[in-house]
This record gives C-alpha cells, sequence and structure tokens, in this order.
C-alpha cells in the first residue's frame, strides 16, 4: 500500500526510472526552479552511483532549502518503487511563497490518474498541522485541472488566482467539533 516516506535509498532504481520520466517531460531545463528539476540538474548525471545516490537522499532526508524556503521532503511510495515526492514549505517567503504555497507535489508520469496525488497531500496534511501549519496555502497553474481537483478533495477553499496560479487555502487540522 503507498505511503507518504522520509527519502530511502532502498527506491534507488525506481527513483531514478522516475527522474528519467520527468526529464523526458522537460523537467531539469536550465531556469526551471522546482525542487525535481534543481536535482536533476544537480545530480541526474551521477546519481546512477550508489554513492551520489546515498548524498543526495541524507540532503533531502534533512530539513533542506528548496529554492523558496525550509521544507521537509517525503517520498510516496509502494514497496520500492517510488511513486512521487512532496515538499512542505514550513514558511511562505517573500516574494515565491505567496505564488507557490505551502505544499508542492509531483506524481512520476507513468503513474499519474491513479489517486496518487490526493493520497499524497491528504496523508501530508498531519505533518504540516504538526509543523503548526493551518491552514496551508496550495498552488496550481490555471490549466491544471487534475492539479485543482486534487486541491479541492482535499478540502482546498479557493483563495483568488494570482500570476496564473489558482490558489487555495487547505485546513490541516480538525474541523470544529471533531476530535
Amino acid at each position: 500500500m503507498p505511503e507518504l516516506i522520509a527519502p530511502d535509498i532502498r527506491v534507488h532504481a525506481s527513483c531514478i526510472a522516475a527522474m528519467e520520466e520527468f526529464r523526458a517531460e522537460g523537467r531539469g531545463a536550465p531556469g526551471e526552479i522546482s525542487s525535481i528539476g534543481l536535482a536533476i540538474r544537480e545530480y541526474g548525471d551521477w546519481w546512477q552511483d550508489p554513492a551520489v545516490f546515498a548524498e543526495f537522499v541524507a540532503r533531502v532526508q534533512t530539513l533542506t532549502p528548496d529554492p523558496i524556503a525550509l521544507c521537509t521532503t517525503l517520498w510516496y511510495v509502494d514497496g520500492d518503487t517510488y511513486l512521487g515526492r512532496l515538499a512542505i514549505r514550513h514558511e511562505l517567503t517573500p516574494p515565491w511563497g505567496d505564488f507557490i504555497g505551502h505544499i508542492g507535489y509531483d506524481v512520476r508520469p507513468t503513474a499519474r490518474r491513479r489517486g496518487h496525488a490526493t493520497a499524497m497531500l491528504r496523508a501530508a496534511l498531519p505533518v504540516a498541522y504538526g509543523l503548526g501549519l493551518d491552514p496551508v496555502l496550495v498552488t496550481c497553474d490555471v490549466p491544471n485541472v487534475a492539479s485543482r481537483k486534487v486541491i479541492e478533495a482535499c478540502g482546498g477553499r479557493f483563495a483568488d488566482q494570482m500570476d496564473g496560479k489558482l490558489r487555495y487555502w487547505v485546513p490541516t487540522g480538525c474541523e470544529p467539533g471533531i476530535k
């Protein structure tokens, strides 16, 4: 059964295959600031080597600065199969924080449209709550209907649209009266 875990070297082969899928769809291009894009540019030519992959895993296991803010990185796996990753940014750091939000997620291309993104975001909400975040800002590109549906399925309440992004506030704690 899929679960969110701390990054782990046991998914080495599957993670590398997933990163190649992301690279094939254009991730890692110069100028891209996503966590996956940066990782592909920094490690992509070397992480076949288990020692390099272990270094990468050690780096993302800690509270690491993504391009925007300190974040907790979690991987979504099913056994030894890497399905995706999720980053929980601990604060909305100007000027980008209000644009990209607290939580960002990616599902590998061959695992999309199976409910993984919804399950990932849902599982991350208690983690965000434990970090003192309630609610969290989650954004998606205006044309990304699939991501919009994920956010709404997890309780996202539409806030506004800014620079091509839809912005939603998603509660992470219990609703009033529910324990």
